[in-house]
C-alpha cells in the first residue's frame, strides 16, 4: 500500500483525507468493529488504518477498496457529501477520481468514475488507465457482484483464481466478483479499459 504523510499535502487534499478518514471511523464504529478487527478483515495494519482514519495518510485506490470491502460498502460511499450533479451526463473533465483529488498515491494508474452518482444506483462504471508494470496481485480483490471489462487500448492480464486471461484492445471479460481476482499490465504500453461492477461493490 502507498500511504503518504499529509504534512506537505495541499489544504484541499488534506481536507478530503480528513473527511474520508472520519467516515471510515464512523462506519467502522457503526458496525461494531475495533481497529484490530478491521485490520484483520482487510489485511491492513492497525497503524495504517488508524492513520487513514485520522487523515494522516493518503491511501491508494487498492487500500480504499480493501477498507470498503471490509466494511461491506461501495468505495464511493467514502466520498458521498461532495457536490453532486443531477445530470445523467458525466463530461470527461468532470469525472471523479476515485482516489480523491490526486492520482499520486496510485503512481501513474488512473481510476475515474463514469457513472454520475458515487455509491448510488445498481452499477458503477470506471475509466481505468494502468501503466506498464501495474500489478495488484499483492492484494487480490474478492467481493459480491459481477464485473464486466473491455479493453480500449493496450493489453492487460486478468487473473481469476490464478488463471490468467490476456486481453487486448476490443476484448472483453465478464466474471463473478466473488472469485479472487487481480490485474497486471505486463506489457510496454498503457492499458485503457472500461470496467463495470454490478451491483456496485467498491
Amino acid at each position: 500500500m502507498t500511504a503518504e504523510s499529509t504534512t506537505h499535502t495541499p489544504p484541499a487534499t488534506s481536507a478530503l483525507l480528513t473527511t474520508v478518514g472520519n467516515k471510515i471511523r464512523t462506519m467502522r464504529k457503526e458496525k461494531g468493529l475495533t481497529l484490530a478487527q478491521l485490520s484483520d478483515i482487510t489485511g491492513l495494519s492497525p497503524a495504517i488504518v488508524s492513520q487513514i482514519e485520522r487523515g494522516l495518510a493518503n491511501p491508494s485506490f487498492t487500500t480504499l477498496a480493501q477498507l470498503a470491502h471490509g466494511l461491506d460498502i461501495p468505495v464511493g460511499r467514502f466520498f458521498i457529501g461532495q457536490p453532486d450533479t443531477a445530470s445523467p451526463v458525466v463530461r470527461k473533465h468532470e469525472r471523479r477520481n476515485l482516489v480523491g483529488v490526486t492520482k499520486k498515491s496510485m503512481g501513474e494508474a488512473v481510476y475515474e468514475l463514469l457513472t454520475p452518482e458515487l455509491g448510488g444506483g445498481a452499477l458503477e462504471a470506471q475509466w481505468i488507465e494502468t501503466p506498464p508494470g501495474h500489478d495488484t496481485s499483492a492484494t487480490p480483490f474478492r467481493h459480491s457482484g459481477e464485473e464486466f471489462g473491455i479493453i480500449l487500448a493496450g493489453r492487460k492480464d486478468i487473473y481469476l483464481d490464478g488463471e490468467c486471461h490476456s486481453l487486448e484492445a476490443g476484448d472483453s471479460i465478464t466474471f463473478s466478483s466473488d472469485i479472487p481476482h487481480w490485474y497486471k499490465n505486463s506489457y510496454e504500453e498503457v492499458c485503457v479499459a472500461i470496467w463495470v461492477n454490478a451491483p456496485h461493490a467498491w
